[in-house]
């Protein structure tokens, strides 16, 4: 089969591989589509993925076209989304509910074979059906949607808190959408990029800026998120959280990354501090949510382009040209 391939640090191909063969519990996807995301750019400069090269792609749906002996929850033809977390379910943070946390964390396109290609395999568990009425060819947004849920978990947000997000990509605004149904006064955002701010504004954003400073809230936000992993953007964003208010660190930052934080503000203000990694017991309430209509695929999908661009597709996300782009088997 058809895949793109993450040969080494650097270099993106697209080539042919050997066809996936399932585990007992396992099936086989056509997929029907995959999202690029900030993880393969990670996963290209080498790092997150435990040895190249490697298959990407943990954002993909399809149809069911090969099952394992023992699989009985789906059948060949389903719609499904996949979701991508492999756990053990036997360290200390998987049995205190942290499976994100995982000390043998895995990930379908990160640790093992991905959706970047004609075909994948997943365990029968982590295949969500799909209802008619939604195109496989949007589902791919639901990855990055139940991390997005889980994020809105960390935050425990109240009633009319007054948002402000960093970043108007794709994963600031879904915190954008879920923000305006979890009961926020308002939601502003920032970004240095124009043409994604103008999509903020498409979907509602109560305000759009190229930094805080142009907005009117001296007083601070109840709520910031950083979806950039920028160290400028948190720096700054760690100094806009208003008394008692929470700093939520939605966007991968490189390793690197530094930034300062004042101790005695933090006591003194009841600031809280946190961070939200991955999918937690949120994909089937994301799957559901998308379902439902919470995103609408052709504002957040801005590039359809086929599986051969993949390394184009690579250099137009890393570019920041565009919102979700999909790759199409």
């Amino acid at each position: 089969m058809k895949a793109a391939v993450i040969e080494s640090v650097g270099k993106a191909v697209v080539t042919e591989v050997p066809d996936p063969v399932p585990g007992p519990r396992d099936v086989v996807v056509e997929v029907a589509a995959c999202g690029l995301c900030g993880t393969d750019l990670h996963i290209l400069q080498g790092e997150f993925a435990p040895k190249l090269p490697i298959v990407p792609g943990h954002e993909f749906a399809g149809e069911v076209v090969g099952v394992g002996a023992q699989v009985t929850e789906v059948s060949l033809g389903d719609q499904v989304a996949v979701d991508p977390s492999l756990y053990c379910h036997e360290c200390r943070y998987c049995r205190t509910g942290h499976n994100n946390l995982c000390e043998r964390w895995a990930a379908i396109g990160v640790t093992t074979g991905g959706g970047a290609a004609q075909y994948a395999v997943a365990p029968v568990a982590n295949c969500v059906r799909l209802p008619d009425h939604v195109r496989t060819q949007d589902a791919a947004l639901i990855e990055p949607l139940s991390c997005a849920v889980r994020g809105y978990d960390v935050l425990q947000s109240r009633l009319g808190a007054h948002v402000l997000i960093y970043g108007s990509g794709t994963m600031g605004l879904m915190m954008l959408e879920l923000a305006k149904r979890t009961g926020a006064a308002s939601v502003d955002m920032v970004d240095l990029n124009p043409a994604r701010l103008e999509t903020a504004r498409t979907l509602g954003v109560s305000a759009a800026a190229a930094t805080p400073d142009e907005l009117d809230r001296p007083q601070g936000w109840e709520l910031v998120i950083d979806a950039t992993g920028n160290a400028a953007a948190i720096q700054d964003g760690l100094g806009r959280v208003a008394k008692a208010g929470t700093f939520l660190q939605f966007g991968v930052a490189d390793y690197a990354t530094r930034v300062q934080i004042d101790p005695y503000r933090i006591y003194n203000q009841e600031i809280t501090i946190t961070g939200s990694m991955a999918v937690l017991h949120s994909y089937e309430r994301a799957a559901e949510l998308f379902a439902g209509g919470v995103l609408d695929p052709d504002v957040f999908i801005s590039d359809r382009l086929p599986l051969d661009q993949y390394p184009q597709a690579l250099e137009q996300f890393a570019a920041g040209v565009g919102r979700k782009i999909v790759v199409v088997p």
